[in-house]
């Protein structure tokens, strides 16, 4: 696959204030410019640190993947998700026949699909895994803490989601702390 400056690119997704959970990674997008807070600022961004096939493509991209890109930073392809809408631009992988995210109903005129780029910023200061957010979700359901409505387990198959400051603290919190 080609990118928009013939680079080879896969389905990326990892990013800013960044932690890998799991195959997972936090970012954070800029305040808006009255100094507040942007819709959205906060994201969880899903990667695939394993190698897997999709149509004959490797479509493995982790977060030291990131980090060893030019300028720590990259075009995030394939992503089929419609809740990134601010800074985006038309996804190209989307209009390639051979591309794991080719969709024929997509018109170049009217592209369905949009692409983001991700800038590595720092890695956590220890692996979160999925288990563990899970279990802080399920408890938080139950006492009302932060992950208690986390799309991650709510909404399951999303490559990417929005985080509420509250969320996003609580995860950045978990690297000071011994897993659970």
């Amino acid at each position: 696959m080609k990118g928009p400056e013939g680079k080879r690119s896969k389905t990326k997704n990892l990013g800013g204030a960044s932690a890998q959970v799991e195959s997972s990674s936090l970012q954070r997008t800029p305040a808006s410019e009255d100094g507040g807070e942007a819709l959205g600022s906060y994201w969880l961004m899903k990667s695939e640190p394993e190698s897997r096939l999709e149509k004959g493509v490797d479509v493995k991209f982790s977060i030291e993947d990131l980090q060893a890109q030019p300028r720590q930073t990259t075009c995030w392809d394939g992503v089929r998700n419609y809740q990134i809408v601010k800074e985006a631009y038309p996804d190209h992988t989307q209009f390639e026949k051979n591309n794991p995210h080719y969709d024929s109903s997509s018109k170049e005129d009217n592209p369905k699909w949009s692409m983001v780029d991700v800038q590595f910023v720092r890695m956590m200061k220890r692996f979160i895994p999925l288990a563990e957010l899970r279990a802080h979700h399920q408890a938080h359901k139950a006492s009302g803490g932060p992950l208690k409505n986390m799309a991650l387990f709510t909404h399951q198959r999303l490559s990417v989601q929005r985080l509420t400051r509250e969320e996003f603290d609580f995860i950045l919190s978990l690297e000071e702390k011994e897993p659970s």
